[in-house]
């Protein structure tokens, strides 16, 4: 693997975009460029984290307050942060992450009631305020995504994904938001058509480090 600098990429959006497959693609297609790659996911992505990543995501849909939700999010960013994210940026690994702060800030934000204010002073408590280098945010209509969803997890849904169409939309407009307002570091990627070459847009997007 070539000498490069490390890169914390992540990948958001609504259900059913396509985040998992691309997290795959991407990756190989770094690889095959000499970069090393680690490949993660929120919640989860260290021990501790899958643990937590399991009570957020089992249970009805009124096991927890969205406030809840975000600070054992808090806390499970944390340790996969210290446990696995940093050490391989520091070793000059790329990190690319199926989801990261700014789900939080959809999920218990924009869809949940919190303000994003809190949700941000939280995250500098519990992360240092530590953010992406690049963010792709993977636009696909809300109910394209969200049928693909549920055609992929059938009657497995999570708490999350089983909510009605009206949430999901409320999450696809706080992406849609967040390429007006943090522009510099959250890029948005068409994921209609083939795998193959939605992670083609994705490496355009990544011409200025590679």
């Amino acid at each position: 693997m070539r000498k490069v600098p490390g890169r914390f990429i992540t990948l958001e959006g609504g259900e059913g975009a396509g985040k998992s497959t691309q997290l795959a693609l991407l990756a190989a297609a770094l690889n095959r460029r000499g970069i090393e790659v680690v490949t993660t996911r929120e919640p989860g992505g260290s021990p501790g984290a899958e643990d937590i990543r399991a009570l957020l995501l089992t249970g009805e849909h009124e096991r927890w307050t969205a406030r809840a939700e975000m600070l054992l999010l808090a806390a499970a960013r944390n340790d996969h942060l210290s446990k696995l994210i940093l050490p391989a940026l520091a070793r000059g690994a790329w990190v690319i992450c199926d989801r990261f702060i700014d789900s939080t800030r959809a999920y218990q934000g924009s869809a949940g009631g919190l303000h994003d204010e809190e949700i941000m002073a939280v995250h500098r408590i519990a992360c240092a305020g530590i953010m992406p280098d690049r963010t792709f945010y993977l636009k696909l209509p809300a109910h394209v995504a969200l049928a693909r969803a549920r055609a992929r997890d059938g009657n497995k849904n999570d708490r999350f994904g089983s909510r009605d169409t009206r949430y999901h939309d409320r999450l696809i407009d706080f992406f849609d938001q967040l390429l007006k307002t943090e522009s510099v570091r959250v890029f948005g990627v068409d994921a209609c058509g083939e795998s193959e070459s939605i992670t083609d847009r994705l490496m355009d997007a990544l011409r200025d480090w590679l």
